[in-house]
């Protein structure tokens, strides 16, 4: 099966879909250096670094096995995280139809659209209707639900909604997790990896031990040494800060005396200043660098290579870009393992 990626940011859904065994053909992406990043990882794909709205074609050879078209729209305007500008009328939440107008081009056999699950209940499910509506109205049978992304091997509690349709009338049916009684925990993601410093810079560095856990096997696979261990230099204020929270807890176990720059503490969003458990999985780590997220052991915030193994990016998955930039690539990032169990669904039905 032929995959085609729109909204493909640094290409998790994608990686999920060569999982499965679909030849991803094209991409395409807007943000440079997460179509980068696509590049650099997806070899043999055509990565298109442009705005979908100027896409008037998509040229690739088709395959009898089918086609599916897929990605996720920008999530900000669905977010329950987004206070100000979560409403009917911002922007960035109609650019679904930006996607509806690609299915008139391509008109694949399948479409998968991912994204946070607060598109469901925004506007009493105005957008879910209107999504499933349109596909309906070309001919696709639609089907959405939540899942989440622990359910599917991946360290981190990650929910998303995926909605699946088919041009041939075909009712998609979900996969179930198989570790829904053996979740992966952050120290399994983790406990191979090298000790850090708050700033470190370091490209390639040894592992500090073997590969102990399933999950950290499969990260690594046959690499001797592990790359992009960059961690956001913070402040002594803000390093004093971390060693007052446990594990599992947040900015409110920290002194009043070092939160003298905020008008009111107590008033801070619980998810900032949160330290990781090491035995269990991780937070959603969107904006990991935003929101201050802590190292379990260490006082220090993730690295790269640490917030990609939370997102089930392979030890070998290279993020292009300022660290800013592939900070906000892997935290936006779909889990490669949760999209391939999604794909693979497909693949065994089609």
């Amino acid at each position: 099966m032929i995959g085609v990626e729109i909204f493909s940011g640094p290409g998790g859904m994608g990686l999920g879909a060569k999982y499965a065994g679909i030849d991803i053909a094209l991409a395409v992406e807007k943000n440079f250096y997460a179509a980068q990043t696509y590049l650099e990882n997806h070899k043999g794909t055509t990565v298109v670094p442009e705005d979908i709205k100027n896409i008037q074609e998509f040229s690739f050879k088709k395959k009898s096995q089918g086609v599916v078209l897929f990605g996720g729209p920008p999530c900000q305007g669905y977010s329950n995280a987004n206070r100000k500008t979560r409403f009917t009328n911002n922007p960035k939440n109609w650019l679904f139809m930006e996607f509806m107008r690609s299915v008139d081009i391509v008109k694949p056999d399948w479409v998968v659209i991912e994204n946070v699950p607060g598109l469901k209940n925004l506007d009493k499910g105005f957008f879910l209707e209107e999504i499933c509506n349109n596909l309906h109205s070309r001919g696709y049978t639609p089907n959405f639900k939540i899942l989440n992304a622990v359910d599917f091997g991946v360290p981190q509690k990650r929910e998303r909604i995926f909605i699946v349709a088919s041009l041939h009338g075909i009712a998609f049916e979900f996969p179930i997790g198989n570790f829904k009684d053996k979740i992966v925990t952050v120290d399994e993601a983790f406990s191979d990896l090298p000790f850090l410093n708050n700033g470190s810079k370091e490209d390639v560095l040894t592992y500090k031990c073997k590969a102990e856990s399933d999950y950290a096997k499969l990260m690594r696979g046959k690499k001797r040494k592990v790359s992009q261990n960059y961690v956001s230099k913070n402040s002594d204020l803000v390093i004093e800060r971390y060693k007052h929270i446990r594990q599992g807890h947040n900015w409110s176990d920290i002194p009043l005396g070092l939160m003298a720059n905020y008008t009111d503490p107590s008033r801070c969003h619980h998810g900032i200043y949160r330290r990781l458990k090491s035995d269990e999985p991780a937070y959603v780590i969107a904006n990991y660098r935003k929101s201050m997220l802590i190292h379990p052991t260490e006082d220090r915030g993730l690295s790269i290579r640490e917030a990609a193994r939370l997102q089930s990016f392979p030890d070998n998955y290279i993020f292009k870009g300022p660290l800013v930039h592939i900070q906000q690539q892997v935290g936006d990032a779909v889990p490669p393992l949760l999209a391939k169990a999604v794909f693979e669904e497909i693949i065994n039905i089609s």
